[in-house]
């Protein structure tokens, strides 16, 4: 009775694992794709609580693709400099690890300021290479997964910005204060509270790095745990 009780845990695990191995996509760069492989193993650090959300998140992706639409997701946070830059940039690449089509993440604030050094930092130690433009008070970076591979623009923005869809979108609100100022956004099909903890608190002190490179990596694993979800529905 044991080995069978193993046997039916056992199975659809393996076959996750193999279904997600067999997307890796070489084109990326092979820093990057260590991280990924690291990140992909650490889904059962996330909570069960915060799975929920995920997991919505996937069923609205998936929904959005069995009727042939385009699945635009806004990532929200106060100031559109750290945490929601962060979603937005793993959501797509792990859209791009999958291969999961049309869909496209972007990123918003209550108010612009600029993408934090910090959490470019993060990405670039990651695996990312980035790039930014002349401007100095609010940059356009330029950020790549791979030589071949189209980069993402990110920028800080308030949500409304003309570049972020308007309406048939869903909202994810990254960050508490974003979550209790928005508890409606306007044009949204879908509104989804996930807030991480701000790295920010941190900024000067001896745990700045560590506490970015954490927070990073937190997203990422949430990012790519939603879209493996995606993929698997969708095999």
């Amino acid at each position: 009775m044991v080995c069978v009780l193993l046997a039916v845990f056992l199975t659809p695990m393996l076959a996750l694992c193999a279904v997600l191995k067999s997307y890796q996509h070489h084109a990326f760069y092979d820093k990057l794709i260590k991280y990924i492989d690291e990140v992909i193993s650490e889904f059962d650090l996330i909570d069960d609580g915060r799975k929920e959300s995920l997991r919505s998140i996937a069923a609205y992706i998936d929904s959005k693709s069995r009727q042939g639409d385009i699945s635009e997701l806004i990532f929200i946070c106060t100031h559109n400099s750290r945490r929601s830059h962060f979603a937005q940039i793993w959501a797509q690449t792990a859209a791009s690890y999958f291969d999961v089509q049309d869909v496209n993440t972007y990123s918003g604030g209550t108010e612009a300021t600029a993408f934090n050094p910090n959490a470019v930092r993060a990405l670039e130690n990651s695996g990312f290479m980035i790039d930014s433009d002349e401007n100095a008070v609010n940059p356009v970076y330029s950020v790549r997964h791979g030589d071949e591979i189209p980069p993402m623009k990110a920028f800080s923005k308030k949500m409304g910005h003309p570049s972020n869809p308007q309406k048939n979108f869903c909202a994810v609100m990254t960050c508490s204060q974003a979550d209790a100022e928005c508890p409606f956004v306007p044009g949204c099909d879908l509104r989804v509270s996930l807030p991480f903890d701000d790295p920010k608190a941190f900024d000067g002190t001896a745990l700045e790095r560590e506490k970015y490179k954490e927070r990073c990596r937190q997203i990422a694993r949430e990012m790519f745990y939603i879209f493996s979800l995606v993929k698997v529905q969708g095999r």
